[in-house]
């Protein structure tokens, strides 16, 4: 299935900063058919380096949606049957409105004039789309780790919208670890003598401090027993050690791989705005409790952890289970035996696929 992105452009948006931004584009692809009564769309939320690419191979590109295992004929996201839709957040830098995006007052990329968002002005434009397509009300939302933090924003901030939510490997606010992780990467980004202030557009992009940040991200997204498996101690095409700092470990080289491919298809600035964004969300923000944030929530929630997710680790999942059981909210809860830590979602689906197959089902059944 070859596919091609859409991008619709809207007047303004009123950001949680108290700014506006304007104009602003969204990108977004979809997949399968919407049927007469509009009630089986599913909005699925892509995690931090994801895009709307989400499924079927680009026609720009030639390459694989990155949950192409999960999304089409007979999937977990079954196209035959649901109408999904995926759209690269506010802040991105693949399509929709973010730094690097050119500031039409100016004439001149926004760079780091480009105002800080939040997950919350994220899901206000998905909702925007959503509004201009005539998608009143979603069968799903669903989406890993920072695709997690959204379907819980709109399930919270859009109950009469969101029929079902499924948030999978997630959060519903950084630890200090995960704020550290990031604050990490920004570092090595502005560190970076190319960084220029952000302001490197048309000129050599701080590439180095990029790719560093991506191998400290990647190396969250694994497990220890899958790096073992994957690598081990293994040397990279020598038998012995080179007394150098060249590579000697295929893990050192994989992680250069890694981060030098990052920097081929995503901007430094965009990595520091949407990893804030990250930072700043809190579902809870406000309230006296967790519970309390989900008071006004209608959905029915499956929610799905990883047992060697370290990143974002399953008490995290656990807590918004118990959150929503103290308000008697019909959740499923499900944690997954995985050896492939927080990328889990992403590659191991085999049982993420079941489970997703009968709560659509039965969620369906219950809508109609």
């Amino acid at each position: 299935m070859i596919v091609d992105s859409s991008v619709v452009r809207f007047d303004c948006i009123s950001l949680d900063n108290g700014s506006t931004l304007a104009p602003v584009d969204v990108d977004y692809q979809a997949y399968g058919e919407l049927n007469a009564r509009k009630s089986n769309a599913i909005l699925v939320l892509h995690a931090f380096s994801g895009d709307a690419h989400a499924a079927g191979i680009s026609r720009e590109t030639g390459k694989p949606g990155w949950w192409d295992n999960m999304i089409g004929p007979g999937k977990g996201f079954d196209t035959d049957k649901y109408y999904v839709i995926c759209s690269n957040v506010l802040g991105g830098c693949r399509g929709s409105t973010g730094p690097s995006s050119v500031n039409s007052a100016t004439g001149c990329p926004y760079a780091m004039s480009f105002p800080v968002i939040t997950i919350g002005d994220m899901v206000r434009l998905q909702k925007m789309l959503l509004d201009s397509l005539g998608i009143e009300r979603l069968l799903a939302v669903t989406g890993g780790s920072m695709g997690g933090m959204q379907a819980l924003e709109w399930a919270v901030s859009y109950p009469e919208r969101v029929v079902s939510a499924i948030p999978i490997a997630t959060t519903t606010r950084h630890s200090a670890q995960q704020i550290a992780f990031n604050e990490v990467g920004r570092q090595a980004i502005m560190a970076d003598p190319d960084w220029s202030e952000g302001n490197y557009y048309g000129r050599k992009p701080p590439a180095r401090g990029l790719a560093v940040a991506r191998m400290v991200g990647h190396i969250t997204y694994m497990s220890d027993d899958s790096m073992r498996e994957k690598f081990g101690r293994r040397l990279r095409g020598k038998e012995n050690f080179g007394f150098d700092f060249d590579v000697d470990f295929e893990v050192e080289s994989y992680l250069r791989y890694r981060g030098n491919e990052f920097v081929n298809r995503f901007d430094a600035n965009s990595y520091l705005y949407i990893t804030k964004a990250m930072d700043y969300f809190d579902l809870a923000n406000g309230q006296v409790s967790l519970a309390a944030a989900f008071e006004q929530a209608k959905a029915r929630f499956l929610v799905i952890s990883f047992s060697s997710d370290w990143l974002y680790p399953s008490y995290q999942s656990q807590e918004i289970v118990r959150a929503l059981r103290a308000r008697n909210r019909d959740v499923a809860y499900v944690e997954l035996e995985s050896n492939y830590g927080h990328d889990a979602f992403l590659v191991d689906v085999a049982e993420q696929t079941d489970l997703i197959r009968g709560f659509l089902a039965s969620t369906s059944e219950k809508a109609a």
